[in-house]
């Protein structure tokens, strides 16, 4: 049975706010994923920074071409980015050609993001490779986070505070994340390992 009048404008004004409501949450969890400031995110997307931080605060409905600016600029659908959180499937299923993909400075390192969005603010993980040579230079994050990589091929040094440690396949390096780091490829052949980030983490108190 359907609704008419001014119910059916209640319907679809609830609806369009609880989608608002989903969309912001989103595109922060998304934003933060890729460690994008409002100002980067407005640059790169075209949106204004105020838009961008009415939308993530539930305090306006964006048109369909903001959105789907945002979700280019996140490198995801615009399907993925209205998704709402109570309808998502308990088994779900990505592609590679939905998993963003970071790029070192030196184009030689490349970062998968395949953790889930929603954890990204306490629990992050990505498959990691590196060409021969390759060098990712991070900036430290929160304090006390601490980040594992796990090697499955060739071989990587981590340097953390002037302190040096290498690994090769199978075995698995664990460091403070809370200070500049930074991870090479120190064989002449690719590196691939599994890299998982561990945010606010006690271990190290």
């Amino acid at each position: 049975m359907g609704v008419e009048g001014r119910d059916k404008v209640k319907v679809l004004e609830a609806g369009a706010l609880a989608l608002s409501g989903q969309l912001g949450k989103t595109v922060q969890r998304l934003r933060k994923a890729y460690n994008l400031s409002l100002s980067e995110l407005s640059e790169q997307s075209g949106v204004a920074k105020s838009i961008i931080s009415q939308i993530e605060r539930n305090e306006t409905n964006p048109t369909l071409a903001t959105i789907w600016r945002l979700s280019q600029a996140l490198d995801v659908s615009i399907e993925r980015v209205l998704q709402a959180a109570d309808d998502e499937p308990f088994l779900e299923k990505s592609s590679r050609g939905d998993t963003p993909i970071l790029v070192s400075d030196d184009g030689k390192c490349r970062l998968s993001i395949i953790g889930w969005i929603k954890t990204v603010e306490w629990l992050q993980w990505y498959e990691f490779s590196a060409d021969p040579g390759g060098v990712l230079e991070s900036e430290a994050h929160q304090r006390g986070s601490v980040e594992s990589l796990s090697i499955s091929e060739g071989e990587l040094e981590v340097e953390v505070s002037g302190a040096i440690e290498r690994a090769k396949a199978g075995e698995t390096l664990r460091y403070r994340c809370d200070r500049p780091h930074i991870i090479r490829n120190v064989s002449a052949r690719p590196a691939n390992a599994m890299m998982v980030c561990i945010l606010k983490a006690a271990a190290m108190e």
